[in-house]
């Protein structure tokens, strides 16, 4: 051998020169190789996965992704050390960081998987059936932690941990804990209660006690809600398990009931043509059913005419428009016929001694109030 490669058979760590460069180019070409192949078949699997609509080439593009650097570089010195000779000891060890790396890389897969199938299914079903999104999404979280789980449990017996006993003593140690963290299991199996019963789901508008808001996601502990003023709102699982929820997404029309008072001096035969009118006027609004109109008592102040009918929709915007209508119009026919309103007034009869005891007739009189009360707001 020439002088100048007599270095190759120097030996370090119980393998020559020679040894270790032939490792190190495995190494460099297999990381390389990986590494350039993620990329290149990254881009064109991102190309493709813009340019049409199939899912295979963006859960493809998904995987790649989430293949990281470190799996690579693992995967390299793993095939490198085909080329070097280490004790037995060294080998079992690169051996079991190599499978703890591949299952770690294995989870990401998995999770990644998890996460695209729930996106693409979010996106199809939000509109149309948002309380099974919202049960999917608490089953895959429950799925994503067997998964992580089952993978620890690998990788434990991997470095010759005995698992069954781990098993049995996680049982046991359970128990305890379970007793420890009451409310927090209490709120978590009355996530799993929401998610089955389905009371409401994201996207629902609910009323629980004094808050109201939209539900914007489910939780194992709790469920968040953004209210109208637009804070979130963070509530205890347990607490919208027990509590009474009015959720007014599932509502299919508004039933609206209001009550019109008019003056004592409204003639008889106008009273009886009030209730018709009425009638009349809610009959020739669109998106309402009529439902009924009655001269229906006799009020401290005025006669009470009581009125409900629905509104087709439970869009709380198109009741509001609905009901101005009805009262202009209604305002309008009366006007027409000479009715008035009434408000509240008291009259009040006081005795005195001045003037031989005369009565005097005190009349207060208050501004007019609306006693328009709709249902279900």
């Amino acid at each position: 051998m020439p002088e100048t490669l007599e270095f190759l058979s120097w030996t370090l760590l119980g393998n020559t020169v020679q040894d270790w460069l032939l490792a190190t180019g495995a190494f460099v070409l297999v990381f390389g190789a990986l590494f350039g192949l993620r990329r290149v078949v990254g881009t064109r699997f991102a190309r493709r996965a813009a340019a049409t609509e199939q899912r295979v080439d963006d859960f493809l593009l998904e995987l790649i992704r989430r293949t990281r650097f470190f799996f690579a570089t693992v995967l390299g010195l793993l095939v490198a050390s085909r080329f070097l000779e280490f004790s037995e000891r060294a080998e079992r060890l690169l051996g079991r960081v190599f499978v703890l790396l591949l299952l770690l890389q294995i989870g990401m897969w998995a999770n990644s998987l998890l996460s695209f199938w729930l996106r693409h299914y979010t996106r199809q079903r939000i509109s149309t059936d948002a309380a099974t999104v919202t049960t999917v999404r608490a089953v895959l979280v429950v799925v994503k932690v067997l998964i992580w789980a089952i993978l620890f449990l690998a990788a434990l017996q991997t470095f010759g941990v005995n698992v069954t006993a781990l098993i049995a003593g996680l049982g046991i140690g359970g128990i305890a804990v379970a007793l420890a963290v009451q409310s927090i299991l209490g709120d978590m199996i009355a996530s799993f209660s929401i998610v089955l019963d389905k009371p409401f789901a994201v996207g629902d508008f609910i009323v629980v006690d004094q808050m109201s808001g939209t539900v914007e996601e489910v939780k194992l502990k709790t469920t968040r809600i953004r209210s109208l003023s637009g804070e979130q709102l963070i509530v205890s699982n347990t607490d919208l398990a027990r509590a009474r929820i009015r959720n007014y997404k599932r509502m299919a029309e508004r039933r609206i009931a209001f009550t019109i008072s008019v003056q004592y001096d409204t003639p008889v035969d106008t009273m009886e043509q009030l209730p018709v009118i009425i009638r009349e006027v809610i009959a020739e609004t669109p998106n309402t059913r009529f439902d009924r109109s009655h001269f229906s008592s006799f009020g401290e102040s005025g006669l009470m005419i009581e009125t409900i009918y629905f509104v087709l929709s439970p869009e709380y915007g198109m009741y509001m428009d609905i009901q101005q209508h009805l009262n202009l119009a209604i305002m309008r026919r009366f006007e027409a016929l000479g009715v008035k309103f009434a408000f509240p007034t008291r009259t009040l009869m006081v005795s005195g001694a001045e003037q031989g005891g005369n009565l005097r007739a005190l009349v207060r009189m208050e501004p007019p109030r609306n006693e328009s009360v709709p249902a279900g707001s």
